[in-house]
Formats: C-alpha cells, structure tokens, sequence
C-alpha cells in the first residue's frame, strides 16, 4: 500500500517542484519591472514592495493555473487589483510620515524617481489616471492591454489617458517657459 502512495504522490511532487522552478524564473525576469509600476502607483517605496510582494503571493496561490500562458497579464491585474483595494483603506486612515530610510541607488526606484518634476506631477493624477499613464507609458502597453489590466473598456483608455495626458501638460512643474 505504501509504494501505491508513493507512486500517487511522485507525479504531483514532480509537477509542484516545476511550477515552483516556473514562478520562481518569473518573478527574477519580472521583479524589478513590477517594483517599478508599484513605485509609480504608490508613488512610496515600502508600499510598492508590500504591494508587489502581496500580488506575487496571490499569484503564487493561483500559478498552477495560469503558468502554462503569459502569467505577465494575470500578475500586473493582481497588483492593480490590490492596488485599487489599498489606496480605498488608507483614504480611511492618516497618512504616516517616516523618513527615507535607506539609499535608493541602483534600485528600481532610481529610474523612476531621476524626474522629480514628472514624478510629482504623476502623483497630482487620480489614482484611475495615474494607473492608465503608468501602464501605457511606463509598461508600454497597447490600449487593449491596459483595458484588460485594468477590467474597463478601451474606449475609457484613450479618453482617460488622453485627460490624463492633457492634465500632464499644463501641469505647473512640467511646463516649460522660453526662459529655461
């Protein structure tokens, strides 16, 4: 009876150590752009790692069923998806204020935070708008992507990005004055 058990449970090991191979090659291929569209999202560095680190759990849950097509699509609508749910609970509560804590250089962080005055102006955005720009600019995906990342219509892409765009330039620290 116990070689019965174990021949049942071989296969199962077998394919649960190639999924876990499988999840493990997809977050070192993909971490550092996924940290980098937390960053822009929540626009704070220990945000974006809890939000990255709790979409990839949640991925992780669900791998064995997504693994076998592009998981990329599946994991950035998880970390929206969690996105969305956080920025609704800390409306609810206070802001805390913490010092930077350690150096961004070399980090994924540094990339996105060299323009200050983007950076800042992306924060200005709603956070539906900020989503739209980060995705199609920063992640540089087509307008139907970005629709099924973030569960609406395309047409609701190009009107909110074209809004977000116009809000962009006309914002304060991105226009450019013949002085400068």
């Amino acid at each position: 009876m116990t070689d019965q058990v174990a021949s049942w449970t071989e296969p199962a090991e077998q394919a649960r150590t190639a999924s876990d191979a499988d999840f493990a090659g997809f977050v070192a291929a993909r971490h550092r752009s996924l940290i980098q569209m937390a960053y822009l999202l929540t626009q704070d560095r220990h945000h974006a790692e809890d939000l990255v680190q709790i979409a990839l759990v949640k991925s992780w849950e669900s791998w064995h069923r997504i693994h076998g097509d592009d998981p990329a699509p599946y994991v950035r609508r998880v970390l929206l998806n969690t996105y969305f749910a956080w920025w609704r609970r800390r409306r609810s509560r206070p802001e805390q204020v913490v010092d930077e804590l350690f150096e961004t250089a070399g980090t994924p962080y540094q990339q996105v935070t060299e323009n200050t005055d983007l950076f800042a102006a992306l924060r200005r955005l709603p956070k539906r708008m900020r989503a739209i720009v980060v995705l199609r600019y920063f992640e540089d995906l087509t307008e139907i992507e970005t629709a099924a990342a973030l569960g609406c219509s395309v047409g609701t892409v190009k009107s909110q990005s074209h809004r977000a765009l116009a809000k962009l330039r006309v914002d304060p620290a991105l226009v450019v004055t013949e002085e400068e």
